[in-house]
C-alpha cells in the first residue's frame, strides 16, 4: 500500500511540473506591446470577475495526464475540468491548476499550483508550489510541514507562530466572486479588524494557509472555498501545529462555509471571536 510520504512525492512531482508550465506560459501569452494578457487566452466562469485563462485549462490537463501516469486507478478532482465531491474508497487527488488567477492575470506574484492526495476525504499528502517564487510547500499526514526554497538550501520544518493574543494577530483572508457573498464577507472583516493586528488579503487561500504555516499569517479565515482551495494548504498549516476547520469533503463553495488556520496559542481566543462575529456560520 503506498504511504503518505509517497504520496507526498508524487504531489511535489507533478506540483512542480505544473508551476513550471504555468510560469512558461505565462510569459508566452502575455502581449509586448501592452504587457497584458492576449484577449483570446481569457475567459470567465462564474461571475465576470471570476476569470479562467487557457493556463489554467492546460496545466489541469497536465496535471490529470501525469496523475494518470503516475496513478492510473485514482480519481482526480479539479477546479476547471471537475470531478465527484463524493468521497471515493480510495485515493483522490484534489488539484488547483491555479489558485490565485487574478494575480496570474494581472502580474501580482502571488499565485500556486496546489495538488492533494485525500484518503476517505481527508487530505493525507500534499503540495503548493508558490510559481512566482519558486517556493514548495509541502507535507503528509504525520510528517510535519516543510518548505523547500530552492538553490541548494535543505528543506526547513515549518512551525506556526507563538503569539498568544488576538490581538496581535496579522489575519489573512480572501472574498467570493458573487457580489452578495462578498458584502458579507466584507461586513465580517470590517467588525473583525478593530479586534486584531491587521487584515491581509493575498489573494491565493492556498498560499494563505501555508503562509500560517510558515509563520508569516497568524490565521486565516474564507467562506466558501472549494475542496481545491484548501485540501492541500490546510494539511500543510495543520502538520504546521496550526488549529484547521474545513468543510466537509464533500462541500463546495455554495455552501458558504468558512475554512480556517491559527496559530494553536490563539485558536480558542480566534474561534469564539468568529463565533462572536457570525463568522463561524455559513456567509
Amino acid at each position: 500500500m503506498t504511504t503518505a510520504e509517497e504520496l507526498a512525492a508524487i504531489a511535489v512531482e507533478v506540483a512542480r511540473g505544473a508551476a513550471d508550465h504555468v510560469r512558461t506560459r505565462r510569459a508566452e501569452l502575455i502581449d509586448d506591446v501592452s504587457s497584458a494578457f492576449r484577449s483570446d487566452a481569457v475567459t470567465t466562469k462564474s461571475t465576470p470577475t471570476d476569470p479562467v485563462t487557457i493556463v489554467d485549462t492546460e496545466t489541469e490537463e497536465l496535471i490529470r495526464r501525469e496523475l494518470a501516469r503516475l496513478r492510473p486507478d485514482d480519481d482526480v478532482l479539479g477546479e476547471e475540468d471537475g470531478g465527484s465531491v463524493d468521497v471515493p474508497d480510495g485515493v483522490r487527488w484534489v488539484v488547483d491548476p491555479i489558485d490565485g488567477t487574478v494575480n496570474f492575470l494581472h502580474g501580482v506574484p502571488a499565485y500556486s499550483v496546489s495538488v492533494a492526495a485525500q484518503v476517505g476525504g481527508e487530505s493525507v499528502a500534499g503540495a503548493v508550489v508558490d510559481v512566482a517564487r519558486g517556493m514548495v510547500y509541502r507535507a503528509h499526514r504525520g510528517g510535519g510541514a516543510w518548505l523547500e526554497a530552492g538553490g541548494g538550501t535543505d528543506p526547513v520544518r515549518l512551525r506556526a507562530t507563538p503569539v498568544e493574543s488576538v490581538s496581535m494577530a496579522l489575519v489573512a483572508t480572501g472574498f467570493s466572486y458573487q457580489a452578495d457573498r462578498r458584502a458579507a464577507q466584507g461586513a465580517l472583516i470590517a467588525a473583525l479588524l478593530p479586534r486584531v493586528q491587521d487584515v491581509r488579503r493575498i489573494g491565493s487561500a492556498a498560499l494563505d494557509l501555508c503562509m500560517v504555516a510558515a509563520g508569516m499569517v497568524d490565521a486565516h479565515v474564507e467562506h466558501a472555498l472549494n475542496p481545491w482551495d484548501w485540501a492541500a494548504g490546510a494539511l500543510v498549516a495543520a502538520e504546521a501545529g496550526a488549529v484547521v476547520r474545513t468543510p466537509a469533503p464533500t462541500s463546495r463553495s455554495a455552501d458558504g462555509l468558512p475554512t480556517v488556520a491559527v496559530a494553536p496559542g490563539i485558536a480558542d481566543e480566534f474561534l469564539a471571536l468568529l463565533e462572536e462575529l457570525g463568522g463561524l456560520d455559513p456567509l
